[in-house]
């Protein structure tokens, strides 16, 4: 039951990430350059580490959640109007991100791994999150509400309430909702059809 969770996760996980990644090519959707790349580092850097330390199933929604925003990354090169420039908050913000992604991969508590996580992402997600309220009309929400459930589905499959465990996927679902939240705050249905439209 537990491998059915993983696959249908990671199965949503990517069918949003491409979703964002075809309105991305089609100039709907300017993602966050410095967001997405940091998301897929640690995304990648986790999936690593779970592989290195014997987990095989349990590592591939983490890989899942590098290639996806990796995707999307390489997506905002194809068109030239289809990124958000960025500003020097979002240099700070990627600068104290990547610090914190480096104290996450060397420290050996896992605790102390998951906070440091959680930082990296909040500071990586914060333009992004800035952006969903300021100017939801660049974003692609599906991704975000996919992901949420993605979230939902790992704390089920997760066992027990431990923070080492579900402290990443708790955040996850806080720092979701926040996005989602500000993409469809207004007129939702006619944002999602023309997200999903061809």
């Amino acid at each position: 039951m537990i491998l059915i969770l993983i696959l249908a996760s990671v199965v949503q996980f990517f069918f949003g990430s491409l979703l964002y990644a075809r309105n991305t090519f089609l100039g709907r959707s300017r993602p966050n350059r410095m967001t997405f790349l940091i998301w897929a580092a640690g995304g990648l850097i986790g999936a690593g580490a779970a592989f290195a330390a014997g987990a095989k199933w349990v590592a591939l929604p983490a890989f899942a959640s590098g290639i996806g925003p990796l995707l999307i990354f390489l997506a905002s090169f194809h068109n030239p109007n289809a990124y958000w420039r960025l500003k020097a908050t979002d240099y700070i913000c990627g600068v104290f991100a990547v610090l914190a992604l480096i104290l996450w991969v060397i420290t050996k508590d896992p605790s102390v791994a998951v906070f440091f996580a959680i930082l990296a992402d909040g500071l990586a997600s914060l333009p992004t999150l800035i952006k969903s309220w300021k100017h939801p009309e660049t974003e692609t929400g599906v991704p975000y509400v996919l992901a949420l459930l993605n979230a939902a589905l790992g704390i089920y499959a997760s066992g027990g309430l431990v923070f080492a465990k579900i402290g990443f996927i708790a955040y996850i679902i806080v720092i979701n909702s926040c996005i989602i939240l500000g993409v469809y705050r207004n007129e939702p249905l006619e944002k999602l059809k023309r997200e999903v439209a061809r």
